[in-house]
């Protein structure tokens, strides 16, 4: 039996395929996806052209296809419009018939005219890359069969099941129906795991959708973005430039005085305040309320404490009613959720002028100091000490 030039020992293969996967889940994050589809780091030419052609060995993909079919996904997300969102079509099919989604959009040249600028145009990309999109793929098997032999054809068909199973069915699946949330975004795009490894840190999909320009996935002290890992070397050795990061919130703690300056902090870093605010005004009064009420164990359900944070684009009517009917039974709970959509209402104000912004932040921090809730005054006197610095993204 023929082994290959490496003529590996039986977990050697095991290795192999890992590693070709993981440099396939490499060249789709860093190139196609934070490179190309949002410009979250400008690439060296040479580095960038190693992905174009690892992605043509092992996936077939286009570079123009796949950044405008994922532009429009963030354009449209969870829409009817969205090429691959499990809310609309379903789990199963997403997870299942990813690729077969993903197929489906790359011909409508709507999608790749209005969402694909800016992609590389040049020689090799239109005469190699898109005019033989399957041979490169058959170059694989032949380079994996003269590696690794026999078994190679095996490496080779686990490697073609990889992109279709991972990046489509995966992350494009389950990152939008099941997983953790650290921001309540629009979509409902969430965290698979804390580590970003497997997928090359694809898997913190709830960061990037609500960040979705910076080059960096991970955003708490306990995640892990391996993909940001590789970005940091590849910066290192000058090869990469990043460009965005996700914000930060900065706090100087003798502010006391809500100017403009605070107004740019918190409209910048808007969904790490709803972040804290559901954590430090919201979940203190729910649990309060539930050790306190009779029947609050009955009402007060954690469905119900998700649904008082929750965007409203993602609260179907029967949710609302019921939240409605809880908030009714529970004074301090109604508050604190109205001053969650007035605070959040501030920044939807896409037309209102700076005096009028600066204004409606003025008043709410009034209105909030004067309710007699303890956790909403302070948090009200924390964003009096919020400030934006001129490097936060």
């Amino acid at each position: 039996m023929f082994f290959g030039l490496l003529d590996l020992p039986w977990w050697g293969y095991i290795v192999a395929y890992f590693v070709l996967t993981h440099l396939t889940a490499l060249s789709i994050t860093i190139f196609l996806h934070r490179n190309q589809a949002h410009r979250a780091l400008d690439l060296h030419p040479a580095v960038a052209h190693v992905f174009r052609f690892w992605l043509w060995l092992t996936t077939g993909m286009e570079t123009k296809a796949w950044t405008a079919i994922h532009r429009k996904h963030h354009s449209r997300c969870e829409t009817e419009d969205d090429p691959h969102s499990p809310q609309v079509l379903g789990i199963k099919k997403v997870f299942w018939e990813g690729a077969e989604l993903y197929r489906k959009e790359a011909k409508n040249q709507e999608t790749l005219e209005r969402y694909g600028q800016g992609t590389p145009n040049d020689w090799i990309e239109r005469n190699v890359y898109v005019r033989h999109t399957t041979k490169g793929i058959y170059l694989m098997l032949v380079i994996d069969i003269l590696l690794m032999g026999i078994p190679g054809v095996t490496i080779w068909a686990l490697q073609m099941m990889w992109t279709p199973l991972f990046a489509a069915g995966v992350i494009n699946g389950i990152g939008h129906y099941w997983g953790y949330r650290n921001y309540e975004c629009p979509d409902a795009a969430t965290n698979i795991v804390p580590w970003g490894i497997f997928i090359a840190g694809e898997e913190l999909h709830n960061n990037h959708h609500t960040f979705g320009t910076s080059a960096k996935f991970s955003v708490k002290p306990w995640e892990f973005d391996i993909g940001w890992a590789y970005i940091r070397v590849l910066s290192a050795l000058g090869l990469a430039t990043v460009k965005r990061l996700p914000p930060e919130l900065h706090i100087e703690p003798e502010k006391s005085t809500i100017d403009m300056d605070t107004v740019k902090a918190v409209i910048t870093n808007r969904f790490n305040v709803m972040a804290h605010y559901a954590k430090e005004v919201v979940h203190p009064v729910f649990h309060e309320l539930r050790e306190k009420s009779a029947h609050g164990k009955e009402q007060l359900t954690n469905r119900i404490k998700k649904l008082l944070t929750r965007h409203e684009s993602l609260v179907c009517p029967n949710s609302q009613q019921q939240l409605q009917t809880v908030l009714n039974n529970n004074g301090p709970l109604q508050v604190v959720y109205d001053f969650h959509q007035r605070l959040q209402a501030i920044w939807s104000k896409t037309t209102a002028t700076q005096k009028e912004l600066l204004d409606a932040l003025q008043e709410w921090c009034h209105h909030a100091e004067a309710t007699g809730i303890n956790v909403l005054q302070k948090f009200a006197e924390k964003i009096r000490t919020y400030t934006q610095k001129q490097d936060a993204v």
